[in-house]
């Protein structure tokens, strides 16, 4: 593990990168009430999904103006790995939000997958209707524990809990996308439900355990761990 001091030498953020940083908290907290998402999945855009999107576009809009969401301020916020620079409150929000829509449905998802594959029986939706919740607090009561990384009171140990953050992006989303499109070809193709299912699991394991891998390795892109030399 490489002891670096890694120091950002830009003063302010160029315009493009913080308006390309706003689609991502659209989408963070778009999706962040995970069984209107289970909804709009599975059924299509309804009626609360319009009326969500709308009252987090005018949110992050305005937070956005006002440079209070992650990669959105005016100039970088973190300039030095290792620094004890206390964590704003948006920024603490923002990232406990994002470890939700990341666990939360991977989590379920995998129960999911097990239950069916070991019983025949499909029962996300009741998951979602039930557990989803329970879980968004489990990642909560971590953050106000100092457990969740990115969204501790100091940023001290950035260079560390950023590559664990992407390590999970890189972990979840394909492995959603797998499972998404699992189901999709099943409905296309008429496939049997016993190996599709099957697969759907298989590939969902795979994907997770392969790609974590190479995250902890540091092998991909933002997952190179820092330790800020004292």
């Amino acid at each position: 593990m490489p002891v670096l001091q890694t120091v950002v030498k830009r003063e302010r953020n160029k315009t493009y990168y913080r308006v390309l940083h706003l689609p991502i908290w659209l989408w963070v907290f778009w999706i962040l009430p995970g069984p209107l998402t289970y909804d709009l999945f599975t059924r299509g855009p309804r009626r609360w999904n319009w009326i969500w999107l709308g009252i987090v576009f005018v949110v992050c809009a305005w937070r956005g103006w006002r440079g209070r969401l992650p990669g959105v301020e005016p100039k970088p916020y973190i300039r030095r790995f290792g620094e004890p620079t206390p964590n704003l409150l948006y920024r603490r929000v923002c990232y406990t939000a994002a470890w939700i829509d990341l666990l939360a449905p991977w989590g379920l998802n995998l129960i999911g997958l097990l239950v069916a594959a070991f019983t025949g029986r499909w029962r996300l939706a009741w998951l979602y209707a039930w557990l989803y919740w329970p879980l968004a607090l489990l990642v909560v009561a971590a953050t106000l524990l100092e457990w969740t990384p990115r969204a501790r009171r100091s940023t001290v140990n950035e260079g560390e809990e950023r590559a664990w953050f992407y390590v999970a992006i890189w972990t979840v989303v394909p492995a959603q996308i797998l499972a998404w499109a699992g189901w999709r070809l099943g409905a296309w193709a008429g496939l049997a439900a016993a190996p599709l299912l099957a697969l759907r699991l298989g590939g969902f394991l795979l994907s997770s355990a392969v790609i974590f891998g190479l995250g902890v390795r540091g092998w991909l892109p933002r997952t190179a761990r820092y330790i800020a030399a004292e």
